[in-house]
């Protein structure tokens, strides 16, 4: 489904990465350090982008990059990389969220023990000479209470090897329940709750909106007198400010930090919070070890190879749809979503984004019923989107960015799900749009492993195949119809492949739809319109 023919690989990632893509059959070229002018002037000749955290992949690299289909982060964080534009431009992201756990894990403990006994401010007195042990007095690491902020991988990890040093472990995680918390001897609590508890704080969150200096002034004054705060997760999520300030006055009693607002910091040496005797620094080595570079590069290379060669796409964080549709058994109901949506769209009246009117599309509902598929709605639902959105409007759509268009364009959309069968078939996707003129509801099934079938539209029930020149056309139900419809594409010499016909006898109406082997021309399907006993007739190509 991704055609990946030739590969940037910069930031200095292992050699791995580089015999994977290679082995597999792709053009790569490896440039340890590269300049965003070096990026800009050359990533139009590329598919995909691999990198760590050196470069930053900006909106102004991601237009540039008129090839690109896949940004490839070796590590967990992606916040140099500007995931909003490229779901714009319908690019996927993916990270190496498992192969450097391990490595910040240990790091962070490391710094946990050394800030706990003051080990790098010691080390550094020895070297000078001194010997100097009434100045280095530290705690315990037994009996204290450590908050984790944040119970992913790493965090978890953290607190495993934490509590066998006898540390009492708090958390907070908005995701995990506090039921899975307890489960792995982590006790949950909301922020307000946790902050008086602690005496050592670590934090192992990403970088977002939300979390930006989540540890500030106020954060830091409702925390115990004496505290300790590790950051080995991003820059910005402490306030440094903050943290200087409280450094300063002594509330908290020391700081370990991996990462930093910016990166590298300016004037390092001048820098009054990476100068403080009581704050520890390490120039952002949390994954620095021989072992996770190796594992970072390796996942990274393995899952472009998977992504292109059509298995699941790994690791995608700005298209979790896109991470089921590469599924073999969900192939056929991906393009039934497409079609179903482009059928929507072509049989619309006008242009459903005409603000304004009464025909903007106001509200879609895709439903996905059965066992099969109902795990997979969000998916499905981004196939029906892309089938509807590439058919209505200019910016080209696909399974990563069909949400975010939809809502940019104000289209109301509702996923539902059940697992529930249908009353006629095992399994079938359903869309509903509204307008404020229309109300329509269209249908469809896959039997085996790929025979689709539209099965419904509206009240009137049939299989048909979604494939070809479709004319459809409703009518009042009575003998004739057919034969003159039949005339009319005779006489333009239009070859008719197939026939199917739904009835609704409650209102003596009909809708049949004709497969013919070529387009019926405007003309000819204005003199079907107007035959007296024809209520609608519309042409769609699928």
């Amino acid at each position: 489904m991704l055609e990946i023919k030739r590969v940037l690989v910069v930031d200095g990632i292992d050699d791995v990465c580089v015999k994977v893509l290679a082995d597999a059959g792709f053009q790569v070229d490896k440039k340890d350090k590269i300049t965003k002018d070096e990026v800009l002037a050359t990533i139009k000749d590329y598919d995909a982008l691999i990198v760590r955290s050196a470069t930053k992949v900006t909106k102004e690299i991601i237009a540039a990059g008129t090839r690109l289909k896949i940004i490839g982060r070796a590590g967990t964080g992606v916040d140099n990389i500007d995931t909003d534009a490229a779901t714009h431009a319908g690019i996927i992201v993916m990270n190496t969220p498992g192969g450097n756990t391990l490595s910040a894990a240990e790091h962070t403990c490391a710094m946990i023990s050394a800030l706990a006994r003051q080990i790098p401010q010691a080390h550094a007195t020895m070297k000078q000479g001194k010997w100097d042990r009434k100045n280095f007095m530290g705690v315990e690491l037994h009996g204290k209470t450590i908050a984790i902020l944040g119970l992913g991988r790493i965090g978890r990890e953290v607190a495993t090897r934490m509590q066998a040093y006898g540390m009492k472990t708090i958390g907070y995680d908005p995701i995990l329940p506090k039921e899975a918390a307890k489960a792995i001897n982590i006790d949950a609590y909301d922020l307000d709750e946790l902050w008086p508890l602690a005496d050592f704080i670590t934090v192992h969150t990403p970088l977002t909106e939300s979390t930006r200096h989540l540890l500030n002034d106020a954060v830091l004054a409702k925390c115990k007198k004496g505290v300790r705060i590790v950051n080995c997760a991003r820059g910005g999520i402490i306030e440094e400010a903050a943290l200087l300030r409280a450094l300063e006055s002594g509330h908290v009693a020391g700081a370990a930090l991996d990462v930093f607002d910016e990166e590298p910091p300016k004037d390092i040496a001048n820098n009054k919070l990476i100068q403080h005797p009581n704050c520890i620094v390490t120039p952002h080595l949390g994954a620095s070890t021989e072992e996770a570079q190796a594992k970072v590069a390796l996942e990274i290379g393995q899952q472009i190879v998977e992504a292109t060669h059509g298995s699941q796409i790994m690791g995608a964080v700005n298209a979790p749809a896109m991470m089921h549709a590469l599924r073999d058994d969900l192939k056929p109901w991906v393009i039934l979503g497409s079609k179903l949506g482009l059928l929507a769209a072509q049989l619309m009246v006008g242009s459903a984004f005409e603000k304004g009117s009464s025909k903007w599309l106001h509200r879609l509902t895709v439903t996905a019923q059965g066992k099969a598929i109902q795990s997979s709605s969000s998916t499905l639902c981004a196939a029906v989107l892309m089938g509807i959105l590439n058919h209505l409007q200019a910016t080209p759509v696909n399974l990563v960015n069909a949400s975010m268009i939809a809502d940019a364009l104000g289209l109301h959309v509702r996923e539902e799900r059940t697992s529930e069968p249908h009353d006629e078939y095992q399994n079938v996707l359903s869309l509903r749009y509204t307008t404020e003129t229309e109300d329509h509801e269209y249908a469809g099934t896959v039997f085996g492993t790929n025979n689709l079938r539209f099965t419904r539209i509206d009240q009137f029930a049939f299989e048909v195949r979604p494939a070809g020149h479709l004319m459809f056309y409703r009518n009042e139900d009575k003998p004739g119809v057919i034969a003159a419809i039949g005339t009319h594409l005779a006489q333009a010499s239009i070859n008719i492949a197939d026939l199917t016909l739904g009835r609704d006898d409650s209102k003596r109406e009909a809708l049949c739809i004709v497969n013919t082997d070529q387009p019926i021309p405007a003309d000819v399907l204005q003199r079907i319109q107007q035959t007296s006993f024809i209520t609608y007739a519309r042409t769609v190509t699928l």
